[in-house]
Order: C-alpha cells, then sequence, then structure tokens
C-alpha cells in the first residue's frame, strides 16, 4: 500500500497524484511532457504508439460512504465549466489507498450529469473495471512496465 502525501491542500495532492502518473507512465516506456501553467483542461502530454495524447490526471483516497468503492471527481472544481470531450483524450485517474490507476477514454466519463465516478478496484464486476491499469489505451499495445535501471 502506498502512503498518502504529506500534503495540506488539494491542490498539492493533485500535483503528487501528476508526479506518480509521470514516473508509472515512464515504465511503460511512454515519453511525458507536462502542460506549462494550469490553464489547459489536460495535466500532461503522454507520446506513445506514435501520437500524442491529452492526459487528465485525478486522485482519490474518499472511500463512498457506502463502501462501493473511492469517489473521484471528473469535473475541474465547482468554479469552473465541466470538461469536454474535446479537452483531453483520457483520464487518468489514481486510487491511492489501493495503488491501483485507471487508465479511461474522455468520452467514457464526460457527460453534462456526470461529476463523479466511483472506482472499486477489488470489485470485478464494476463499471470501470476494463480501464483497470488500462496503460495499453496509450501505448497501443499490450507492454509490460520495464524494469528502471539505476547506474552510479
Amino acid at each position: 500500500m502506498i502512503k498518502i502525501p504529506v500534503a495540506r491542500t488539494a491542490k498539492e495532492i493533485g500535483e503528487w497524484a501528476e508526479l506518480q502518473f509521470m514516473a508509472k507512465a515512464a515504465t511503460y516506456g511512454l515519453r511525458i511532457a507536462k502542460a506549462w501553467g494550469d490553464s489547459a483542461r489536460y495535466d500532461v502530454i503522454v507520446e506513445g504508439g506514435g501520437r500524442l495524447l491529452r492526459v487528465q490526471v485525478k486522485s482519490t483516497a474518499y472511500r463512498s460512504p457506502n463502501s462501493c468503492g473511492y469517489v473521484c471527481s471528473v469535473h475541474p472544481n465547482s468554479k469552473t465549466r465541466p470538461y469536454t470531450r474535446r479537452q483531453f483524450d483520457f483520464l487518468a485517474a489514481y486510487v491511492i489507498p489501493e495503488d491501483v490507476w485507471y487508465i479511461i477514454p474522455s468520452r467514457r466519463v464526460v457527460k453534462p450529469t456526470n461529476r463523479m465516478i466511483v472506482l472499486s478496484p477489488s470489485n470485478p464486476r464494476q463499471k470501470y473495471r476494463r480501464y483497470k491499469e488500462a496503460w495499453h489505451l496509450l501505448t497501443r499495445n499490450t507492454v509490460k512496465p520495464k524494469r528502471i535501471q539505476c547506474f552510479n
């Protein structure tokens, strides 16, 4: 189990989650570019399989009161307009306590009435099960993570 970062704000946790995403994506051989500033509706650009993809990174550690899973926001914030499908290609949602990523096409989560999704890593019947650790959607193949070698 991964430890939740010591952070004072949701923004700090979001920045930490983006770093976690970039590190994990690199193990799949993906090239990553960080969007400058925070005006774009995506957080990172991923180059994989000969294409550039815009990825919005979200994270959650909030278990729903009925314990059916973790609630993850798919809305920027209460002061801005909802996302549209044209603003990013994939949502990368990180369930922090479970150390599990969901790589979900934007068309599956961006809907006018959809402000949150529920992710249940241990439930084989959950709605988003096919996107659990679906890194192949970014790489266009079923490549496994590469071992990182340290050189001194």
